[in-house]
């Protein structure tokens, strides 16, 4: 009997053993020194996603083809003979355009957009991470407002779920929809940011401060509105009302990332990459444009002597700068657009009456171009121009004169923060502005052309090309040469990728059907009136 009660005794144990196992099956066979969606930081993420933002993992491609090879010289901020810069001749190369989209597991849905989605997938419902949930919201705003202006209706409310969706065919948006979503999804997020909960580390823009994202934020959503004032001014209006007051105050509120030497291919800055001759022979052949030199030249403008360089490089092979640089503001001299290598009368640069030999012509000054140096988001100066033109279309916002003041300034001032050996005065700025101050008869032109002087400095022609689509100001003449795409006019978007139509056949040939002027570099994005 007693042999039976002990035989019962260990089934019994044996039984219940398995029985808690099984009730803790996940949890035994799960590695806890793995991470996974229950113990995961997403903190590690947001870095991820941030440093993805200003320039891609890989070689740089999305930088070096969408945002100097086409987007630059399209805006005629940089000028160059190298054949393969197809935005300097407005010609079509399938491959950089989609670039920005991205291919073979870069770009910016695979870099920039599934990180922030699987953030804000893992935290929402986490109060752990309540404002970490937020500053993602507010990131993927940031991240396909570039995307929708680069291409038009594209993948947005479905994109990043294919893993929490099971949707692997993500349709596309229409632009208008999204750019109502991104206003209401930043403007939702910065309300509910709060001071007293998370504590966000991994945040390299503004080190979790929660005071500079609202700001951030705001001005973000000031950017977004004003992209509507051709298409909807009443939204754009509507918006901009909810914002004033409350967008960036200075230079200190400045959103960028510097680069990180040390911490290898990946963090450091992409447009120097390729300006610093990493990919080829970029340095010596990519200057800046004879119309943005000429610009800064005629008007006496004190960022010349700061942001432009001769002699920077002396040859075609030299890929280390030359510390002989001359930055003296009376010899700079932009390079003509649309030229080339080729011999041919008036297209060889070499028979352009500018011409004196390549190393002549101005290069970005080393400070802004370092490995380590500064990649700017967004700034108090876009945000002061942009409320002066908000003045000037809505008779909202306060004073258009003192906006455009503090604009310009800040646009002037804020390059020491690229190198302290390129700061302007306030003495210098406060100069400028007396020469040149506001006149509201031009307003918009004046405005608008700053935007673009200042962007191009930020070396963000993206948002240069964006808004010049937007505003139609600067005026710029387009370039003529042989064989471009566009019957000589400016392009206005990129195509989508090729690849779409074998991934997503059937919401990228909806897509492509419903562009407005068709799916080419000439068709234009809803915005785009």
């Amino acid at each position: 009997m007693k042999k039976i009660l002990k035989y019962t005794a260990i089934l019994l144990s044996v039984i219940g053993l398995f029985a808690g196992c099984t009730k803790k099956f996940e949890q035994i066979n799960t590695n806890p020194a793995s991470y996974n969606q229950a113990n995961f930081d997403p903190n590690f993420l947001l870095t991820t996603a941030q440093v993805a933002y200003t320039g891609s993992y890989d070689f740089a491609y999305d930088t070096w083809r969408a945002n100097l090879i086409y987007s630059s010289t399209l805006i005629q901020g940089f000028a160059t003979v190298l054949s393969y810069w197809a935005g300097d001749k407005y010609t079509l190369n399938a491959p950089y355009a989609a670039a920005y989209w991205g291919f073979s597991g870069d770009g910016a849905y695979s870099e920039q957009l599934k990180p922030i989605v699987d953030i804000i997938q893992s935290t929402k419902d986490k109060t752990q991470y309540k404002n970490i949930y937020e500053i993602a919201r507010i990131l993927r705003a940031l991240i396909m407002e570039r995307v929708t202006d680069l291409y038009g209706d594209v993948p947005y409310s479905e994109a990043g779920l294919g893993y929490y969706a099971k949707n692997y065919f993500p349709k596309y948006d229409k632009q208008q929809d999204i750019y109502n979503d991104m206003l209401k999804e930043i403007s939702d997020a910065v309300a509910n940011l709060d001071p007293s909960a998370d504590k966000i580390s991994g945040d390299v823009i503004y080190k979790g401060d929660l005071t500079k994202w609202k700001r951030f934020s705001n001005t973000l959503m000031l950017r977004i509105a004003m992209r509507l004032t051709k298409v909807d001014p009443t939204t754009a209006k509507t918006w901009v009302q909810k914002v004033i007051g409350n967008t960036m105050t200075s230079n200190a509120d400045n959103a960028f990332i510097n680069g990180d030497n040390a911490g290898g291919l990946s963090t450091i800055n992409r447009n120097s990459l390729v300006l610093t001759g990493a990919g080829g022979q970029e340095p010596y052949y990519v200057k800046w444009s004879n119309t943005f030199i000429n610009f800064l030249k005629n008007n006496n403008d004190p960022r010349l002597g700061k942001i432009a360089v001769t002699q920077l490089y002396p040859n075609a092979t030299s890929t280390v700068q030359n510390p002989a640089f001359i930055s003296d503001p009376t010899v700079q001299k932009g390079m003509p657009n649309g030229k080339d290598l080729s011999g041919i009368a008036g297209r060889d640069i070499a028979t352009d009456p500018s011409y004196t030999g390549m190393a002549n012509y101005s290069s970005p000054n080393p400070g802004m171009i370092k490995t380590n140096g500064t990649t700017f988001i967004l700034t108090y100066g876009e945000s002061e121009l942009l409320l002066a033109e908000a003045v000037q279309s809505f008779g909202i916002a306060g004073d258009a004169a003192q906006h455009y003041h503090d604009g310009v300034k800040a646009a002037i001032t804020y390059l020491s923060q690229y190198d302290s050996k390129m700061a302007v005065s306030d003495a210098d700025a406060e100069s400028y502005l007396s020469t040149h101050p506001y006149n509201a008869a031009n307003g918009l032109e004046m405005i608008n052309t700053q935007y673009w002087a200042l962007t191009n400095t930020m070396l963000d022609f993206y948002e240069s090309w964006a808004n010049w689509r937007r505003s139609g100001y600067p005026v710029l003449i387009p370039v003529v040469y042989p064989n471009n795409v566009t019957n000589g006019t400016i392009p206005r978007r990129f195509p989508y990728p090729l690849a779409e139509s074998n991934v997503n056949p059937v919401n990228y040939n909806a897509a492509s059907a419903a562009v407005p002027g068709g799916d080419n570099l000439t068709g234009r994005v809803w915005w785009d009136k």
